[in-house]
């Protein structure tokens, strides 16, 4: 009996293939992604030997999107996105649409319809969340307010593409299609927008107000029986299910609907055993992504329209990047916040494929088109983790040579100075708090209620914005930046308290605390057991690490409980 295992074969070959070149990229000290891709060639229909199926591995790879949103999902709620919402929201507009003119334009020069060139442009401007996601993480980035922000810009542009994608095929004609293959061009626009609207916001208020309770509570009765099995099985299946209910009821993406998913489940107590225990398949279906990429690239590109791949490349490497470093500086943000996102976005990924492949069905995209996007995603993707490890170098050498760089960096901020009229109390003496995430807000909180005064110095210029507004001194900016420390007045202070960077900027901040007031006393929160014996053994301060401290905690509740059971039974006294 004749069995179809052409989903084994492309499994089996594909992880094969991308474990070889993976590790061979990873010895040549290359990112491990470009083996991946590297294998997708090798095993595509471009090249001769095995040729995996193209359609089971594009589905896979959408697995591997649905699980890795997820996961996002779980570690950004909410709050985390609105608070990015004035920097992510315009900045992601706004980037799209310079994208997109830039990639009318190239398309113009070379003799194209204007529709044409439209849809060739939206597909350059929207960059992969699965590669950006890779590109954070492996630098321990993703909860940071840099990756926060670059997640949520990109949250943005996802939102975009489904509108685009919607709006594409009643509107085939006018942009010089095929307007039979819109087939419903006779809804009007308004229609169309608006019912896409509505869909859009439905899923998403059903998320939020049935979510919220039920997906909680559904883990918390699968954690109940004490399966593991049963659990993983609930969270990948959460994960999948919602994913393609969203896309189905709703007519949102699968990526969006699962990092919706995650960030609904994100309230419940189990938020990180769900995030450990679907890990292992993210990671594996993430690296079928990259591997379903490289089998959609053809080589012939390369060498039939060099100077047009050339050109749609330095738009997603180089425009791209500049467009949104110009953004997020004209928002006052570091200059390493505007590396970071101008970094993320020098990339496209699936959202271009889908773009580009509907406007092909569509007659609007010639087939070239689709070639140049599908090599521009190839080499951008190979190319982002380059750009990635550029950002620091570059930051300082811009920083040397650039009066202007050295004026940006140092610019006036509304929020980086406290106000003339802060009380006394606030300048002398005080305490300077860095950091106002989960511990800094609860530290904040019981100095307010002892009425201590203090300062807080936060990167997240949102977060400041609403301290001022409650009436709490705050300042905007990076503790490790000694303007920072000076405005929230150091030099007088009684005590520093640093509640949430990492160990290399926990010593800058130290560094420069300790120039501006040698005397000042210092507290330190860390990650880690190895960070904290570091410090330690650095005399940097008191110390606390997480684990220790709960560990502690719970030692002395358990043996006051324990003392106060022997005390009430006298039989379990001991003898005098």
């Amino acid at each position: 009996m004749e069995h179809d295992i052409s989903l084994i074969s492309t499994i089996a070959v594909g992880f094969g293939v991308a474990l070889i070149l993976g590790l061979l990229a990873e010895r040549l000290r290359l990112p491990a992604l470009v083996g991946y891709l590297l294998a997708g060639i090798l095993i595509g229909p471009a090249t001769p030997g095995f040729v995996a199926d193209l359609h089971v591995a594009s589905q896979l790879s959408e697995i591997g999107v649905m699980l890795l949103m997820f996961g996002v999902g779980l570690h950004f709620s909410l709050n985390d996105l609105l608070s990015v919402r004035r920097i992510a929201l315009p900045g992601a507009v706004v980037q799209m649409g310079l994208a997109t003119a830039l990639g009318m334009a190239l398309a113009a020069a070379w003799g194209w319809h204007w529709g044409s060139g439209l849809i060739f442009g939206l597909s350059l401007s929207c960059a992969s969340t699965v590669v950006l996601l890779k590109a954070l993480e492996s630098r321990k980035l993703l909860d940071s307010m840099n990756g926060k922000i670059a997640v949520g810009w990109l949250v943005v542009e996802d939102l975009a593409c489904v509108l685009v994608l919607v709006l594409m095929p009643p509107l085939a004609g006018v942009l010089g299609g095929s307007s039979a293959a819109g087939g419903a061009s006779t809804v009007p626009l308004w229609q169309t927008i608006g019912g896409t609207l509505l869909q859009v916001g439905g899923f998403i208020t059903l998320m939020l107000l049935v979510g919220r309770r039920a997906l909680p509570w559904l883990l918390w009765q699968v954690a109940r029986s004490g399966s593991r099995e049963l659990f993983t099985l609930a969270v990948i299946a959460m994960a999948i299910g919602i994913a393609y209910g969203a896309a189905q009821l709703f007519h949102v993406s699968f990526a969006l609907g699962a990092f919706f998913a995650g960030m609904v489940m994100r309230e419940s107590e189990f938020s990180h055993r769900a995030a450990a225990e679907s890990l292992p398949l993210r990671d594996a279906f993430s690296v079928l992504f990259f591997v379903a990429v490289g089998m959609l690239f053809e080589p012939a590109v390369l060498l039939e329209k060099p100077l047009q791949l050339l050109g749609t490349v330095a738009i997603v490497v180089v425009g791209k990047t500049l467009a949104a470093l110009a953004l997020v500086l004209v928002y006052r943000y570091p200059l390493n916040t505007a590396l970071t996102v101008a970094a993320s976005l020098a990339q496209i990924g699936e959202f271009s494929f889908i773009l580009a492949g509907l406007g092909l069905t569509l007659g609007l995209l010639p087939k070239e088109g689709m070639s140049l996007v599908l090599a521009a995603a190839l080499l951008s993707i190979a190319v982002n983790p380059f750009v990635f490890a550029a950002t620091e170098p570059v930051r300082r050498w811009v920083l040397q040579r650039s009066a202007l760089a050295r004026r940006l960096e140092q610019r006036q901020d509304p929020y980086a100075e406290l106000p003339t009229s802060t009380a006394e109390k606030y300048l002398k003496g005080q305490v300077v708090l860095v950091g106002y995430g989960r511990v800094g807000r609860r530290i904040a909180e019981e100095l307010e209620r002892t009425g201590i005064p203090y300062v807080v110095a936060e990167a997240n210029r949102e977060i400041v914005e609403a301290l001022r507004k409650r009436g709490v001194a705050a300042v905007s900016g990076n503790a490790a930046d000694p303007a920072v420390l000076i405005q929230a007045h150091i030099a007088h202070a009684a005590m520093l308290v640093v509640a949430a960077p990492e160990l290399i900027e926990v010593r800058q901040i130290l560094e420069c605390a300790r120039t501006l007031n040698p005397a000042i006393r210092v507290v330190l929160r860390t990650h880690g057991e190895e960070e904290s014996e570091l410090l330690r053994g650095e005399q940097a301060g008191t110390v606390f690490f997480g684990e220790e401290e709960l560990a502690r905690g719970m030692s002395a509740h358990i043996l006051a409980q324990f003392e106060l059971n022997v005390l009430c039974d006298p039989a379990r006294r001991p003898a005098s």
